[in-house]
């Protein structure tokens, strides 16, 4: 959702808080639903792969050392390459590795803000393997002070980036010391031991924090849309979303189409309106993040995440791709719930329904409005 600067807060989902609060969970359900391969041991050979929930020819390619190409041409995929669950495939000159058998295990004490997912990108090794190692349910969830088994990782952690002299960070509303780990390219317990923080590693908005042998990570998502300018905070969270997303991995463009069809469908929402308004916010690419830190599919800033979460009754992580489908499919039926015809229910969900109410259509919302009615004659 592309929602103004100067927006404020309305009915329904147009608040301009995009600036007010970000997601900052990584999904620990979605990363479960993507299959990891471990990086040592490898073996030069076929193998055969059987995919899973989650899993694209391209996420495959990359984990297995080989090519989309080559996938393609040994299973005899048709051109759009896509795969079902359960299906086996044979991956060419593939470097799946075997579990390392001599590798030692480290120990992770879980400090607020930790995930598994993160978890496993710092130490180097997969939620998969941590989620067995350490027999967590399907949800992967931890709680603070539980001590985990890190399988196929080294006792101690090497900082990400080493640099003379550390970065300094202001806290903005949403952040946690994991996900301020992830952007600077530290761990989480340099920057609780820099700063003195207890063992709940708790933060306050506007504190600053010393981010010791670090540099700031390279931007994912810039700070301009449509000229314009988002703040840094949340343009920070922007960044933090995108790479928790293109770290765990996310469903095909085809499967996250099916979500937004099913969902719509079980809620009562026109599919085709559905299908169109994902279509034109991210060609269902799940790893879409604005500057703005419109998140995902559906494109949902966290305020308007919220929203949907008092709607529906319970809490939408915005970076599980179930959960984004039913935020947005959610907020397009609030609008129509509401009585807004279609051209206007297709600008609420653009600027902001208050907006539209008390501006009009902007320019670039009446453009997007023609789009979007354009592409449901597509998908009806």
């Amino acid at each position: 959702m592309t929602q103004h600067a100067n927006d404020g807060p309305g009915p329904g989902p147009n608040a301009a808080g995009r600036t007010r609060r970000v997601a900052t969970s990584t999904g620990a359900a979605l990363a479960l639903a993507v299959a990891s391969v471990a990086a040592s041991g490898a073996a030069q050979a076929d193998q055969d792969y059987v995919v899973r929930a989650g899993d694209t020819v391209s996420h495959i390619a990359a984990r297995t050392g080989t090519s989309v190409a080559a996938i393609t041409r040994a299973n005899r995929l048709a051109s759009a390459a896509q795969i079902r669950i359960g299906q086996q495939l044979t991956i060419p000159g593939a470097s799946i590795a075997a579990p390392a058998a001599t590798a030692r295990p480290a120990t992770h004490a879980v400090v607020s803000g930790d995930t598994v997912s993160g978890l496993a990108a710092r130490y180097g090794t997969s939620v998969a393997a941590i989620v067995t190692a350490n027999a967590l349910d399907a949800r992967a969830l931890i709680r603070v002070g539980q001590q985990l088994a890190i399988p196929g990782a080294g006792t101690t952690v090497t900082p990400a980036v080493t640099q003379a002299g550390p970065a300094t960070h202001r806290v903005a509303s949403g952040d946690t010391v994991s996900a301020i780990a992830a952007r600077y390219g530290t761990s989480v317990a340099a920057i609780v031991t820099a700063n003195a923080l207890d063992a709940r590693a708790l933060i306050r908005v506007g504190q600053q924090l010393a981010i010791p042998g670090a540099a700031p990570a390279a931007r994912l998502v810039g700070n301009t849309f449509l000229g314009r300018t988002y703040p840094e905070a949340v343009v920070a969270s922007a960044n933090a979303n995108k790479a928790a997303l293109l770290s765990i991995g996310v469903p095909s463009r085809t499967q996250m189409r099916a979500k937004v069809v099913a969902t719509a469908r079980a809620m009562g929402v026109d599919a085709a309106l559905a299908q169109a308004v994902a279509f034109q916010e991210s060609g269902f690419n799940h790893t879409a993040v604005s500057p703005a830190n419109a998140i995902g599919t559906m494109q949902v800033i966290p305020s308007s995440g919220e929203w949907a979460s008092r709607l529906v009754g319970r809490h939408l992580n915005l970076l599980d791709p179930d959960d984004n489908v039913t935020a947005g499919v959610t907020i397009l039926g609030a609008l129509q719930h509401a009585g807004a015809d279609l051209p206007n229910t297709i600008a609420g969900y653009y600027q902001g329904a208050a907006s539209v109410q008390r501006n009009g259509m902007f320019t670039d919302t009446r453009m997007y409005v023609a789009a979007v009615q354009t592409l449901m004659a597509r998908f009806g």
